[in-house]
């Protein structure tokens, strides 16, 4: 494994992302807390800038189309308090990102990438900024069209996500509105989904900036292991870093072809943790982790297996048990 590269602040890293990389693929594996959501607005303001026209008018331009949690939050839940009938989605139109959107007919280019992951039908009232959910329903031998449900909140972040995915589909394609995309930069997109919606997010994603023969650089970054392990795979020919922070630097550090080197990350905080005494317990949460793929390495049946027996607990029981208390339990007596 390389040494890490040091960058002062989220700036200069993410100066570095856009200037230093050849590749047209990036991606960053870190964990909640390290910065990925900044990084990723620090990486679109850098490509804002200010041009002036003959006629002395300001405009701003930009270059990155971007996911992250505030495209998320341009999407918000109208529940119709007063009439408890007719829920909608709402979108925030005053945002550039949809401009032009209902000229390029979005419904019928987010639909068959929604069809892959929900059975849920949608229709959306550009006037109106919302989006009305639909779903089939069987009644006997009738089916009923049942409109504005409030749809699971995995459902609402997968419709979301194929919103943002048409959406870069027409910058891949070089539509008109969307010339302007130089980089995309995508940030957890899986953040409420199971794995099988990871892997699966993960396949399109890929094929979609194949797609593109180069002509948008991408940054990825996630806190999911197995949507990192699947891009990485899926891009074989992408830069894959581990993003850390250490007092008040970033690390980066190439993983070069094992990207699962991440637990390695683990065990080093957790020998921090015992070194200085900073427990927590969301630190058992990372122990169990290490300790169940432990286990299935060597066979064991149980993590339990994984645990030293001491003299005065020579069937490991006691240890077990505070491993399942302080990283499953309800006891916030433990936490401060």
């Amino acid at each position: 494994m390389t040494a890490p590269q040091t960058f002062t602040s989220l700036d200069e890293l993410a100066r570095h992302l856009r200037d230093g990389l050849a590749k047209k693929y990036v991606l960053l594996f870190a964990f909640n807390g390290t910065g990925k959501t900044r990084l990723s607005m620090v990486f679109k303001e850098l490509g804002k800038k200010t041009v002036e026209d003959d006629e002395g008018n300001e405009e701003t331009t930009r270059d990155t189309l971007y996911f992250n949690a505030f495209t998320e939050d341009l999407f918000h839940w109208d529940n119709d308090l007063e009439g408890d009938s007719r829920r909608v989605l709402r979108m925030n139109t005053d945002s550039r990102f949809f401009d032009g959107l209902q000229e390029l007919e979005m419904e019928n280019r987010i639909r068959p990438l929604l069809r892959r992951y929900a059975d849920i039908d949608f229709l959306i009232d550009y006037e109106q900024g919302a989006v009305n959910f639909v779903r089939e329903v069987q009644s006997g031998e009738n089916t009923e069209t049942i409109e504005h449900i409030k749809v699971s909140r995995g459902e609402e972040n997968i419709f979301v996500w194929c919103f943002f995915l048409a959406v870069a589909q027409l910058a891949v394609d070089r539509q008109e509105v969307y010339r302007w995309v130089k980089y995309l930069y995508i940030d957890d997109p899986i953040s409420s989904l199971d794995d099988n919606n990871a892997i699966a997010v993960a396949s399109h994603l890929s094929q979609l900036l194949k797609s593109a023969n180069g002509q948008i650089r991408t940054v990825i970054s996630t806190h999911h292991h197995l949507f990192f392990n699947v891009m990485c795979n899926e891009l074989g020919n992408a830069a894959r870093y581990f993003l850390g922070k250490e007092a008040d630097q970033f690390l980066l550090t190439d993983t070069g072809d094992t990207p699962r080197f991440h637990h390695i990350a683990l065990l080093k905080q957790l020998h921090e943790v015992a070194e200085s005494g900073q427990i927590y317990t969301y630190h058992f949460n990372i122990l169990r982790n290490l300790l169940e793929k432990t286990a299935t390495f060597h066979g064991f049946r149980r993590f339990s297996d994984c645990i030293n027996r001491d003299s005065d607990d020579p069937d490991g029981i006691l240890h077990t048990r505070l491993v399942n208390v302080l990283s499953h339990g309800n006891y916030s007596l433990f936490e401060p």
